[in-house]
């Protein structure tokens, strides 16, 4: 497997990720998966995914998930200390 994903944040572990938040998305929030996709793709969250200087992507689906919940509820994120 290569070094890069197609995100191309250098992190092959979102190919993994992402569709177990969408997931958990589309569970908790009950709508189809074009609009999960369009919640998370637009998210702060989601840039912080993409920049591998966050670290957020060594977080789990669910860590991740809560912290996606989170920005939905109250516009912010409280990103964990070890990221």
């Amino acid at each position: 497997m290569g070094k890069y994903s197609i995100w191309g944040c250098g992190c092959v572990g979102l190919i993994v990720l992402v569709p177990q938040i969408l997931e958990l998305v589309m569970a908790e929030y009950r709508v189809d998966e074009t609009r999960a996709t369009e919640m998370f793709y637009t998210s702060e969250l989601y840039r912080g995914l993409e920049d591998e200087q966050t670290k957020l992507w060594h977080l789990s689906a669910h860590a991740l998930f809560e912290m996606f919940r989170e920005e939905l509820a109250t516009g912010y994120i409280t990103y964990p200390e070890e990221t």
